[in-house]
């Protein structure tokens, strides 16, 4: 078993399954599931992020648990509104209802989730997004609605910033405000006038990003405003993160794809020409010359991470008694002083073991490209060496903003939620039966800047999946590299910013609960945690030495623990 201290998300997670008596829930970064379900428990002030302090990872869960004990969350899909941003209020207002049931035996509980929301009312008022008239709407409904829902005063920070938005809304919304209040026991009765606010806030939003477009003032979007989309760098080609779709947040779609008429899945040795990997491969070997690491001991601690119950026997030479070693026959009789001729038989960990390296080759992730390069290279030569299989896969896109895909689906009327919308590109750099020697300039190709685009990476753990799982070793790895969250645009903006995201977390999850093969996340300057099990970022940015690869390692001996 390992030693290892908890991480935040399982220690969240317990707190969770113990105020809301849900047994099997489970928190992955700021996303729960039950089981391999992801569960519809949305609100801004509940997503903190990676970089969140205690208080604020503690508030976000207690407030999931709240809604878990006291909402009845089919029936609030049931009556949520499909327009975008009405929903986002609705769900908020349900979750402010949720938390004034907080049991008052829990004083702590009270006191995380008012500290967890006072947080995010900074983190919103700090980033700017009170100075757009968009932004200021849906703050002032979060102040206002939190404090009539719960009896509990509008913060003082943020008393100033809403006082005209507010003073504004009395006449529209103060008798559903009132409705709130006095409903707040009944989910059904409190959703009418949480339903009415939300209209509302709906009609005059639409005014307020008019007014934000005609005055040049930024808008982000409303999933953005309100902290429930995740971005994305902007790729070299200008391809935009994705705006969030009017799905529901949270509602799971069944994963689905539009076309796989123009997939591919090639070598790279067909991929980039000869002349170009050879270039690469003298510009990767100088830049390991550069760095210090060490193999031999590397080798020896493969070894031990990923060997098994059984062994097997060898000659260990160089010892001062035992059985003479025949290849030392001929210094035995001319150095006469010579001690160390004998051999001892050894018995040497039974390495019965393929990694499989799957990279993301998506747009942000080239800027981290020489490093993982030259991981994939040292990874591959110490498991060569430590008697393991390695096989190292890329997964990208053919091109930007879907290609052809899309097009296809423009002709055909564009339907609503049509699925993945892209042409995949499955790379293979090194399969698991080919040698070291002769993948060294395929696997240089990772230098290739045009091979990064954008990525599905559900799809491409799936492809994985299957390769390893057709192996005879014993025990079975999936190390999966990335700098975040997948992204294509053209799926993104046809079927919701987290579609992708959520393909990902169901196949981790379903894969996990198969046992095989054994997964790992590597985060390139990321936190993975919110997907796998076992999850370690890396500095990529710094040299990559043996500290960077025993790191690899220690991921690779828990998935054995």
């Amino acid at each position: 078993m390992s030693n290892s201290p908890a991480r935040p998300d399982e220690l969240c997670s317990a707190a969770i399954r113990a105020l809301s008596g849900t047994p099997n829930v489970r928190l992955r970064g700021d996303v729960l599931h039950d089981g391999e379900r992801t569960l519809p428990v949305t609100a801004p002030h509940l997503r903190p992020g990676d970089n969140a302090d205690v208080g604020s990872r503690r508030g976000a869960a207690d407030g999931m648990a709240s809604r878990l004990r006291h909402s009845d969350l089919a029936l609030h899909q049931r009556l949520r509104p499909a327009d975008a941003l009405p929903g986002l209020v609705f769900d908020l207002l349900e979750q402010f209802r949720a938390e004034a049931m907080a049991d008052e035996q829990y004083p702590g509980v009270r006191a995380n989730l008012r500290h967890r929301f006072l947080r995010w009312t900074r983190e919103f008022a700090d980033a700017g997004l009170t100075e757009t008239d968009t932004g200021l709407l849906l703050y002032t409904v979060a102040q206002v609605g939190r404090a009539t829902v719960l009896g509990n005063p509008v913060p003082a920070e943020a008393e100033e910033i809403i006082e005209a938005t507010r003073f504004a809304l009395a006449d529209r919304i103060g008798h559903a405000l009132r409705g709130l209040r006095s409903d707040r026991a009944d989910q059904r009765r409190y959703a009418r006038s949480a339903l009415a606010v939300a209209t509302v806030i709906g009609e005059l939003s639409a005014r307020a990003e008019e007014s934000d477009a005609h005055s040049g003032r930024a808008t982000t979007g409303m999933a953005r405003l309100f902290g429930l989309a995740d971005t994305a760098d902007v790729d070299d080609a200008g391809a935009a993160s994705a705006q969030a779709s009017s799905e529901p947040a949270g509602t799971a779609q069944e994963y689905r794809v539009f076309t796989t008429a123009y997939d591919v899945e090639e070598s790279v040795s067909t991929a980039v020409r000869p002349a170009v990997r050879a270039e690469y491969r003298q510009r990767l070997d100088d830049r390991l010359a550069s760095t210090n690491v060490a193999l031999a001991p590397l080798v020896r601690e493969l070894q031990r991470a990923l060997a098994g119950t059984g062994t097997s026997s060898d000659w260990e030479r160089g010892h001062e008694a035992g059985a003479v070693d025949p290849a030392q026959l001929t210094r035995l009789v001319t150095a006469t002083g010579a001690r160390d001729v004998f051999r001892a038989e050894t018995e040497l960990p039974d390495v019965s073991c393929v990694v499989t390296l799957l990279v993301d080759c998506s747009g942000s992730m080239r800027r981290h490209a020489e490093s993982v390069a030259m991981l994939a290279d040292v990874l591959a030569r110490a498991l060569e060496r430590a008697g393991a299989s390695c096989e190292i896969l890329g997964f990208t896109t053919r091109g930007w903003h879907g290609g052809r895909a899309v097009a296809d689906w423009r002709r055909a009327g564009k339907a609503a939620h049509p699925g993945r919308l892209t042409e995949l590109r499955h790379l293979v750099v090194k399969d698991a039966d080919t040698s070291y020697r002769r993948a060294r300039r395929d696997i240089a190709a990772l230098l290739k800047p045009d091979l990064y685009r954008e990525g599905v990476a559900g799809e491409a753990l799936r492809w994985a999946q299957r390769r390893v799982l057709a192996r005879p070793e014993r025990h079975r790895v999936v190390l999966f590299v990335s700098d975040g969250i997948p992204i294509d645009t053209a799926t993104a903006q046809a079927n919701g910013s987290r579609y992708l995201d959520d393909h990902l977390s169901d196949v981790v999850l379903r894969t996990e609960r198969a046992g095989d093969p054994a997964l790992a996340g590597i985060g390139a300057n990321a936190d993975l945690g919110r997907h796998f099990r076992h999850a370690r970022e890396l500095d990529v940015a710094g040299e990559v030495g043996n500290a960077l690869l025993r790191q690899v390692l220690r991921t690779l001996a828990e998935t054995r623990a």
